[in-house]
């Protein structure tokens, strides 16, 4: 409680700082910094409440206990069940601070773009890439936040072998990191005669938006190609070369968009996701080197890892890095995922609370 307690005394002169700061005419007429520093009090204001909250709890604490020296025996009996009372509160609030004084991520605020991948299974798996493309939509769509399509390769019964997309919003990366992985469905296909059930995977990658000042690529470093864009089966969809491959050269990573009928727009598109997969990279080469899990304790954050299973049957999903399930499978895949946003983050503050 000892390292808590400073900690609580360092953001209470931040507050002090910051609240003045805001009053500043310098600080007022540069609208970025200002905005940041407004970002900062309204974060530092929801901790000062919890802290005078607390403040409060431990004064009526001390004036129950001294009820309890006193003869009357009625009023020690309502001041010991007043005592209990506060007790669990005081703990559940010690408990409440404790997880919002732990080390922040600091990608949580980015914005994302999410790739989905059809994995094994034919077109039965880009069916379920189209299913997760609409769950994740529906999320934001719930949330308040903005869907752009970046990238994306259908086939023709409604399904994506690989769907791009970029979600803006407040806090979207720390809602959404723990969905990296490979996601599994076992249904029947629609056509399938037998009723067999099969097993089809879908792979996503959530990468935090990158920004100028998160990394720098050289032009030299980078190979743009244009070409004709083609629609389902190879036909022509376009008559101008307004399709665009961007190759970074240092690893052979390469990056096409092709949906807009605009060369530029297709190129920036490109150009938003390259960066956000570098950036991706980078972090998991420095997780790497402090032998951290990438981004979280839940899981290894590894594309490769499978993390849930969508059992249609049985009308069950199950997430196997903290063991738990839920029913309900068409409900959630409506975009109904909050519940399992929450026991993830719940799991993560749990193990970080342990090795705090």
């Amino acid at each position: 409680m000892e390292t808590i307690t400073k900690n609580i005394q360092k953001l209470k002169e931040r507050f002090i700082q910051v609240e003045k700061d805001l009053q500043k005419i310098e600080i007022i007429n540069q609208p970025e910094k200002y905005r940041a520093l407004s970002q900062e009090y309204d974060e530092l204001k929801e901790h000062m409440a919890n802290f005078n909250e607390l403040a409060k709890v431990d004064a009526a604490i001390k004036q129950a206990e001294k009820i309890l020296q006193e003869d009357d025996e009625e009023m020690k009996k309502i001041a010991e069940e007043e005592l209990e009372k506060l007790s669990q509160h005081k703990n559940i609030l010690e408990q409440k601070i404790k997880i919002s004084l732990l080390p922040k991520d600091p990608l949580d605020k980015k914005d994302i773009i999410i790739e989905i991948r059809a994995g094994a299974g034919g077109d039965e798996a880009a069916l379920f890439a189209a299913n997760l493309f609409r769950m994740y939509s529906r999320y934001a769509e719930n949330k308040k936040w903005t869907v752009h399509l970046i990238s994306s390769n259908r086939i023709g019964i409604g399904g994506f072998k690989e769907v791009i997309f970029e979600i803006n919003g407040y806090n979207v990366y720390s809602n959404l990191k723990y969905e990296s992985g490979v996601h599994r469905v076992q249904r029947v296909p629609e056509t399938e005669k037998s009723g067999r059930i099969h097993t089809s995977t879908a792979t996503v990658a959530v990468l935090p938006e990158a920004e100028d000042v998160d990394l720098k690529i050289a032009d030299h470093d980078l190979r743009i190609d244009v070409f004709r864009a083609g629609g389902h089966g190879g036909q022509s969809v376009n008559t101008t070369d307004s399709a665009v491959r961007i190759t970074y050269l240092p690893t052979g990573m390469i990056v096409t968009c092709q949906d807009e009928k605009s060369q530029h727009k297709n190129k920036d598109k490109a150009l938003k996701v390259l960066k956000s997969r570098l950036l991706a990279l980078k972090q998991e080469a420095e997780a790497k080197k402090r032998g951290d899990a990438r981004r979280s304790q839940i899981g290894t954050g590894d594309r490769s890892e499978k993390i849930r299973t969508y059992n249609y049957p049985q009308d069950r999903i199950t997430d196997h890095r903290i063991k738990q399930s839920w029913h309900e499978i068409t409900k959630i895949l409506e975009g109904n995922i909050e519940p399992l946003i929450f026991a993830l983050k719940e799991e993560d503050c749990r193990r970080m609370l342990e090795k705090a």
